[in-house]
């Protein structure tokens, strides 16, 4: 789509800097200094204006961005409303809620698209830090301190005017607000207010307004946050634009509401009574370019669609800013205008699998026309998971204390097993205060070889232990059935001997005592469980092609999941094709525990070049081919660098050097 740019200033070079992978066509650029229009023009072979009305009636432009100095969006934004134009403006909409109200209404009565700066709300740290929110892990959000170090802008900025006539809540302001109100609907009344006017006696030039101001907003779903915006304190400052947030059961820290890309440390979580821990986005990093405001306007208006909503946020935002400002200067509590907002909060998309999937727990309806399943119908999971697995060799090592840091660090696929005998620990965890929504995780868990032909015991049992009604991924531990010893209940409790006695049952000859079942007839029983609901989807580990053609070719219910032992020395990449073609996802344990992968050079080359840790690369290596690595780990940091691998981004030439680390004579 064709567009104009109104202002040619430092923030116009921002969003120019992203046209060229944008859908955006530059074609005007109009500004009153005429040498600044010239030059941002040339550089994009637009034409260049020094007046608005002279741009409007020579240029076609259907979309309008306005990028003019805080006092004037109002103005420039009605103009090109009324001449048919839509406009996507930078922050803030207008200085004054009533004409900011009455811009949103001009386009809706000339049926335009308006939207507004900032796009805070969209970027990765932000929705990454709302699904943190919204999943429950912090229970409800009573409390919360935003800051807005604008800082002195007569030190950074080569025209500071425009700053220090708005003052620090219209420029600084402005980008937790947008947050808070995208998160929790509107603000209800600005309880306390008050303003400074502190500034350095050495500067010439001063704000028109207060240079600090603090206000305390109660929001209409029940949260309180003290807002702080500033033009004295420096934006190099501690708190530049943090949001902190506190519910009943734990706290979110994000370094900086306005960031544009999601680093390792943006997001930080901590449960209730435990430190902060990284929550790190598990992607590879991806900046947002300012253009992407216009340009997702300009999509949208192509599909036929005219939003406003960001406007109509942007008014309310508005509105809060000019009820602090009463309430600095009357010294009482302002009534805020929701201006149709509706209270809310945020939310995170459900991880489990959904009602209405097909019998593997995928999307229905994704056949492909050769009738094999699609990589795209398989489960959406986490791109890393927490294995919950504890040590056989007489020592119970206590994952609680791990698992609660990895819930606070963003893990959302837990990985048990009735073999693990910590299944009831796990549930008291999951039973405390500050568990994610059920629906925000999904768990897993294995019976055991000993219960092949007892898999309906051995899933009650698991149920009873974890405390939930049905588990995400009820998987075979072994295709091989061993004889029956009893239920396998809270294994650890148990002495070591007793443990053996009970999961390694062994015949005069000292062999594995086996039992008289087939995987099918095993898998026809685990069906069953799928069936009665108790089991969403169904799963098998420890597992090569072969027995899973002849599971497959057997199954009414194929696996939804295959877990198998894989790393770069093992990478078994034709199980993992022959699943992915088949819509089946792959789960790897024990991705970092093969005797001495983590020495090894190409891992360290690749991982010095990428900013990673060898053991990030090679759980980089398992995400960027499909795989979701399940490393395990009592380490605080190492749960939160396990996850941040996430974000390693592997090129040709680090897969061409891992793909030498494949030896086929591999073994434990």
């Amino acid at each position: 789509m064709d567009c104009a740019f109104v202002g040619a200033g430092a923030v116009a070079r921002k969003y120019a800097d992203g046209l060229p992978s944008s859908p955006l066509s530059l074609t005007a650029v109009c500004d009153l200094d005429a040498e600044r229009a010239e030059a941002l023009a040339n550089d994009h072979d637009a034409t260049a204006y020094t007046d608005l009305s002279a741009l409007l009636s020579a240029e076609d432009a259907p979309l309008v961005v306005n990028l003019t100095s805080h006092g004037a969006h109002a103005g420039v934004t009605e103009q090109c409303l009324e001449a048919d134009r839509h406009v996507f403006g930078e922050k803030p909409l207008a200085l004054d809620a009533a004409e900011a109200t009455e811009l949103v209404a001009t386009a809706e009565r000339r049926g335009l698209a308006l939207g507004c700066a900032p796009i805070n709300h969209r970027c990765d740290a932000q929705r990454h830090a709302a699904g943190l929110v919204g999943d429950g892990r912090l229970g409800p959000v009573r409390l919360g301190y935003a800051h807005a170090h604008v800082g002195r802008v007569t030190d950074w900025h080569d025209a500071p005017g425009s700053f220090l006539s708005v003052g620090p809540l219209y420029d600084g302001g402005v980008y937790p607000l947008n947050l808070l109100v995208s998160w929790f609907g509107p603000v209800e009344r600005v309880r306390a207010a008050d303003g400074l006017d502190a500034w350095p006696d050495r500067e010439r030039r001063e704000p028109d307004r207060e240079s600090h101001v603090e206000a305390t907003l109660a929001f209409a779903s029940g949260p309180t946050v003290r807002l702080t915006a500033s033009l004295y304190a420096p934006h190099r400052s501690r708190e530049f634009n943090s949001l902190e947030l506190h519910g009943d059961d734990g706290s979110l820290y994000l370094a900086d509401s306005g960031a544009l890309a999601a680093e390792a440390d943006t997001v930080r979580v901590g449960g209730s009574g435990r430190p902060y821990v990284d929550a790190p986005h598990p992607a590879p990093r991806r900046e947002r370019p300012y253009v992407d405001g216009p340009a997702r306007l300009a999509a949208a208006v192509e599909r036929g669609r005219r939003p406003r909503g960001s406007a109509r946020r942007a008014t309310h935002v508005v509105a809060v800013c000019n009820a602090v400002e009463r309430a600095v200067e009357r010294g009482e509590s302002i009534a805020v205008d929701a201006v149709g907002l509706e209270p809310t909060r945020p939310s995170a998309p459900p991880v489990r699998p959904a009602v209405g999937t097909d019998g593997a727990g995928r999307s229905s309806g994704a056949v492909r026309d050769d009738g094999r399943v699609g990589r795209d119908a398989a489960l959406r999971l986490p791109p890393v998971g927490f294995g919950c697995s504890r040590y056989r060799d007489g020592e119970y090592v206590d994952r609680v204390d791990s698992i609660a840091t990895a819930l606070d660090a963003g893990y959302r696929l837990f990985d048990s097993a009735e073999l693990y005998g910590n299944e009831s620990r796990i549930g008291e965890l999951l039973a405390q205060p500050g568990t994610p929504d059920r629906g925000g995780l999904f768990l897993t868990s294995k019976v055991w070889n000993t219960n092949h032909e007892h898999v309906a015991e051995a899933c009650e049992g698991t149920l009873a232990a974890l405390g939930v009604d049905a588990i995400d991924c009820y998987m075979l531990h072994w295709p091989t059935a061993w004889a029956y010893q009893g239920p396998l209940g809270d294994l650890a409790a148990k002495p070591p001997a007793e443990q053996e006695r009970l999961t390694f049952p062994t015949d005069d000859g000292g062999e594995p005592e086996t039992a008289d079942t087939d995987l099918t007839e095993t898998w026809a029983r685990m069906e069953r469980l799928h069936e009665q609901g108790l089991a969403r989807t169904l799963g098998v580990c420890n597992v090569d092609t072969e027995q899973l053609e002849r599971l497959a070719a057997a199954a009414d219910v194929l696996p939804a999941v295959v877990q198998v032992e894989a790393h770069p020395y093992r990478p078994r990449a034709d199980l993992v094709r022959w699943c992915h073609e088949r819509g089946i996802r792959v789960i790897a344990h024990s991705p970092l525990s093969a005797p001495g992968l983590l020495d090894e050079p190409a891992l360290a080359e690749v991982a010095d070049e990428r900013g990673a840790t060898p053991a990030q690369v090679a759980l980089a290596w398992q995400v960027d081919r499909g795989v979701v690595p399940i490393p395990a780990s009592n380490r605080a940091d190492h749960v939160v660098a396990n996850l941040a691998a996430a974000r390693v981004e592997l090129t040709d030439t680090d897969r061409e050097r891992l793909a030498t680390l494949e030896n086929t004579e591999f073994e434990r």
